[in-house]
């Protein structure tokens, strides 16, 4: 290697050797036009030999080439190697003379070389890459300046049939990937050119529109659209096809047709270019359906009630807001059917489904085109009449709906009657925001249902005292969750035959800062509904079984604590998890718990609320019916339901002595009990003479002020002598253990399960 070109750095040595790379030359077939070079070089310049000599890292190619009959050398012995490292023509007279040269061995044998004169071949960022060169076995005396220039100018031509192949091969290599990705590309590809005449037409367009490639090429890209939309007006696809380039890079929807005559919605990415100074265009296609089809579904899910197909709740309120803003008029018509729970406890779920069902079709047609009728959850549906502000139109849409909802069901053969109450609120009259116009019309529906069902009530001023009541007691709620001011009393419970304390119903009380101790009919309702019943309910099954585990080591070694449920405990799915949770954390044995489940949680219809509860008992955990035959319980769920106990409700025990109705009430219960090998025990219990009866007529168990007010946890110990054994029962445990809760959460993770905490 010659001094100059070791003197080369490192780095442009790469960038050379990069350069014969990028060319893929070097096992390439020579090129026609570069071997007429080589022979005109040869031939101007009188030499027998001439070649392009391309220099790779260890050695030299000869790519085309005249006179000679090798293919390749070693670089150390090349000539080029030399050329490539000067910037002008190298020119060797007399080889054999020259001590650079004079012991090479294509001078010393075969081929003998004396004269040599060569050309580098650099590219226009300085790389040479090779050599044209030509070369004699006779010595030469002189080789001109014109000779010079003559060999530098086809070495410039050479280089620029070496650019146009390097670029003819990038082309094809393009092409080549291009045709692959189209090929096997999932989405079609089209393109066009300036005519709007189809030029590729992929695999994927084939399957999408059902022509052939032959059957596409050189047809109008309008080929794809509906017949409708050919000819003078085809949209954003024939405005494309003009190259306008208000389309290129963007992505544009279109209704396409299949060669069946299908229609479908696509989606086109759009480019356009220019092929040999004209526009060309091109459109990678996809079939949307699908993705239109899963768009609308949530869309559904989202905004519509999946059962009614009416606006759901969420939906319901944005109307509201629309129709009131900027102080518009509007009303509000909260409805409620009135008998459907009846419906649904006797007739099942799929026939309370279609009452449902057929009453929202009915709703719909009786509310005037503008007006939004939607479904508020359960069997309550919502009506807004925008611009409606005259009480008069507002009652008179109430009524007609109230008509319309009341006409007899036909279901399934059956043939079903139910009411509706509504009540009926107006902006600005009564509310100038969505929350408060609802809080309206719900108070003014609880009136109408309260006068007896089957009616429309208009707002009062009295019923908004009753609303802000409710948002008062929400907020104090809110508070109460916060500071920790709910505690639990215990009433206790006795066996009738001897007066043995057997256990006790835990009550949460809550202390307000202002207003003292408050009992739940003070606010229990209100907290059902909002979002912290389930979080409370926790707490107090968490408190109660740690107090009755203190209440067993303390002296009392067979108590039972029993505990209320609330809807949204089972409505979170994972009640049985957070209940075995609880007995662990405290200690207290299964049987020793009684959880006690109302009518609203029975009537819910939902396989789940079965599950868990047959889950429960699995643990051994007692499960009690609260207030049978106060309302529409049949007898079928006493078999359905894996309960343990039934309570007999206060309202019977109160008119024991007096009222035979209530006295045969009991009677039937207790013997209910009896037939299906259940416990019962009787609420209210005030007098001697009702507990007489009660154990007379087979009652086993009763609580009631006779035995017992509900009482703090110290005053109980302290009534039945257990001793120092309270476990907390303030509100600070209202969050509960964090492992337990960190457990609980892992869990609910597993299940695919919502913690509403």
């Amino acid at each position: 290697m010659s001094d100059s070109f070791a003197s080369l750095d490192e780095e442009a040595r790469l960038r050379a050797l990069a350069a014969l790379a990028a060319h893929d030359w070097l096992s390439a077939s020579p090129d026609p036009a570069l071997a007429h070079i080589v022979e005109l070089v040869a031939r101007l310049l009188g030499a027998p030999a001439a070649f392009v000599s391309l220099v790779d890292k260890d050695r030299q190619v000869f790519h085309a080439k005249v006179g000679i009959g090798l293919c390749e050398t070693a670089r150390d012995i090349a000539f080029c190697d030399r050329t490539i490292a000067q910037d002008g023509v190298l020119v060797v007279l007399d080889a054999s003379r020259d001590p650079r040269f004079q012991d090479n061995p294509l001078v010393t044998g075969d081929p003998f070389i004396r004269f040599y004169a060569g050309a580098p071949l650099r590219t226009a960022d300085g790389h040479a890459i090779g050599t044209l060169c030509l070369a004699s076995p006779e010595a030469r005396t002189v080789f001109t300046e014109a000779d010079r220039r003559t060999l530098s100018d086809l070495a410039r031509l050479a280089l620029d049939r070496l650019e146009l192949r390097r670029l003819e091969v990038a082309r094809c290599a393009l092409q080549a990937r291009f045709e692959h990705m189209a090929a096997t590309s999932p989405d079609a590809i089209i393109c066009a050119d300036s005519c709007g005449q189809i030029t590729v037409w992929s695999a994927a367009a084939e399957r999408l529109f059902g022509y052939t490639v032959p059957e596409a090429l050189n047809r109008p890209v309008a080929l794809i659209l509906p017949e409708r939309m050919r000819g003078g007006n085809e949209g954003d696809l024939r405005r494309m096809a003009r190259f306008d380039g208000g389309l290129s890079g963007r992505t544009v929807e279109l209704i396409a047709c299949h060669r069946n005559g299908d229609e479908f919605p696509i989606e086109l990415s759009l480019s356009t270019w220019h092929e040999d100074g004209k526009a060309a265009f091109g459109a990678i296609v996809r079939d949307v359906r699908q993705r239109r089809a899963v768009e609308d579904r949530l869309f559904r899910l989202a905004h519509l009630d999946a059962l009614t197909e009416l606006p759901n709740r969420a939906v319901l309120r944005g109307r509201i807001e629309a129709a009131i803003s900027g102080g518009r008029a509007a009303a509000v018509l909260m409805i409620d059917l009135d008998g459907f729970k009846e419906i649904n406890d006797a007739h099942g779920h799929g026939v309370g489904d279609a009452v449902l069902q057929t009453a929202a079709r009915r709703l719909r047609i009786s509310v005037s085109p503008d007006s939004i009728a939607a479904r508020f959850g359960g069997d309550e549906f919502a009506v807004v009449l925008p611009g409606v502000g005259d009480p008069c139109a507002a009652v008179s849409t109430a009524e007609a709906a109230i008509a319309a909802l009341s006409e007899p069901y036909d279901i399934e053969g059956l043939v079903l009657r139910v009411g509706a109450s509504v009540g009926v609120a107006l902006s600005p009259a009564h509310g100038a925001r969505e929350e408060d116009l609802v809080i309206c019309a719900d108070a003014a529906l609880y009136r109408a249902k309260a006068d007896g069902r089957g009616r429309c009530r208009l707002f009062t001023p009295d019923m908004r005292e009753a609303a802000q009541r409710d948002r008062a007691c929400r907020d104090g709620l809110r508070r109460a969750v916060e500071r920790g001011e709910f505690v639990l009393h215990y009433q206790p419970q006795v066996r009738l035959s001897d007066g043995a304390l057997t256990g006790a119903e835990a009550l949460i009380r809550w202390q307000h800062p202002e207003l003292g101790l408050l009992a739940p009919a003070a606010f229990l309702t209100v907290l059902d509904e909002g979002p912290d019943a389930a979080r409370i309910g926790d707490w107090v099954l968490r408190t109660a079984c740690a107090q009755a585990r203190a209440w067993r080591d303390g002296g009392l070694p067979s108590f039972r604590i029993g505990v209320n449920l609330c809807v949204a405990q089972f409505r979170r799915g994972d009640l049985v998890e957070r209940v075995a949770s609880a007995l662990t954390e405290t200690g207290l044995p299964a049987s020793a718990l009684e959880l006690e489940i109302t009518e609203t949680i029975i009537l819910r219809n939902d396989p789940g609320v079965v599950t868990a509860l047959r889950d429960l008992r699995r643990l051994d955990v007692g499960i009690a019916f609260d207030d049978y035959g106060t309302g529409y319980a049949s007898l079928s769920l006493l078999k359905r339901f894996p309960l343990t106990r039934l309570k007999i409700d206060r309202s019977f025990v109160n008119g024991l002595c007096e009222d035979p109705q209530d006295a045969a009430v009991v009677r039937a219960v207790i013997e209910l009990s009896r037939s299906f090998n259940l416990e019962v025990i009787a609420e209210g219990i005030e007098t001697d003479e009702q507990r007489r009866r009660l154990l007379a007529k087979g009652c086993q168990e009763a609580q009631g002020y006779l035995f017992g007010r509900p009482m703090a946890a110290d005053a109980f110990a302290a009534h039945y002598g257990v001793g120092n054994c309270r476990a907390d029962g303030r509100a600070r445990g209202l969050f509960g253990d964090q492992r337990v809760d960190r457990e609980l959460r892992l869990k609910a993770s597993r299940h695919n399960q919502t913690d509403h905490i």
